[in-house]
């Protein structure tokens, strides 16, 4: 029931831990759906998910019960739908920056008149198999996460946390650093920016999320409200490992 609840976990404000994923490969998910983390963020935005990718990936996740979310490339219904059918539990949607955003991305991300479309030979809806109210309920497992990483997002953070059906704020270290212009992310805009969100997430019952390189800097940023750290990547942590061992046996004498 890892998969099922997620959602209740996200709005109970647990603290959660993940990492994005950024090789389109399964091998990658059924390592990680050993670790322990409590979900994984599959980068579509940035990195090379095509759809059939993307759709063996969710069905390994989907087979195993560990919830992955997709970071879609944009907020457009088009993508959240592809995601949500192929079995995804949630979305992380880039670049939220207005409120009619923020309601738009729900809209497109739940059943109703105007919303997401309806399939049961989908693999989230059980590929025929169940009766079509049962697929309808089955609707409150889905998560949304609302991308902050403009200045313009963290201006109305409080709007878009008090929508309904926004589960979550995940909030962009970097783009942010990058949107108040600085060139890293040790700048006085950054803390701010953090813990204006994380009010407007603590005020409103939502979760609140975001990356971090490591632990020690999760320590660091927990102060801030967030409820859930994407950590890395494999991709840092493959990189990371295979330096330390060089290193270290180069040392040996």
């Amino acid at each position: 029931m890892r998969t099922a609840n997620l959602r209740k976990r996200v709005l109970g404000r647990e603290r959660l831990v993940s990492t994005f994923v950024k090789t389109a490969e399964v091998t990658v998910i059924e390592v990680l759906a050993t670790s322990g983390l409590d979900f994984i963020v599959l980068d579509g935005e940035h990195c090379g998910f095509d759809r059939g990718r993307l759709d063996s990936c969710l069905a390994v996740c989907r087979a195993l019960d560990f919830p992955a979310l997709v970071r879609i490339s944009s907020g457009s219904a088009e993508n959240i739908l592809m995601a949500l059918d192929a079995g995804a539990v949630g979305v992380v949607v880039p670049h939220v920056d207005s409120v009619k955003k923020a309601q738009e991305i729900v809209k497109a991300a739940h059943f109703g008149r105007g919303g997401r479309g309806f399939a049961g030979s989908t693999r989230w809806a059980g590929f025929a198999t169940r009766p079509m109210g049962d697929v309808l309920d089955q609707d409150v497992q889905t998560i949304v996460m609302a991308q902050i990483e403009e200045p313009e997002g963290v201006e109305v953070c409080e709007g878009i946390a008090a929508l309904d059906g926004i589960d979550a704020l995940f909030a962009g270290p970097a783009d942010l650093s990058v949107g108040f212009g600085h060139r890293t992310q040790e700048n006085p805009d950054l803390p701010m920016a953090l813990a204006r969100i994380g009010q407007a997430c603590a005020d409103n019952n939502k979760g609140y999320i975001s990356w971090v390189p490591d632990a020690a800097q999760a320590a660091k940023w927990a102060s801030y409200a967030i409820t859930g750290f994407v950590v890395a990547s494999e991709h840092i942590w493959m990189r990371q490992g295979a330096t330390a061992a060089a290193t270290d046996i180069g040392k040996i004498p």
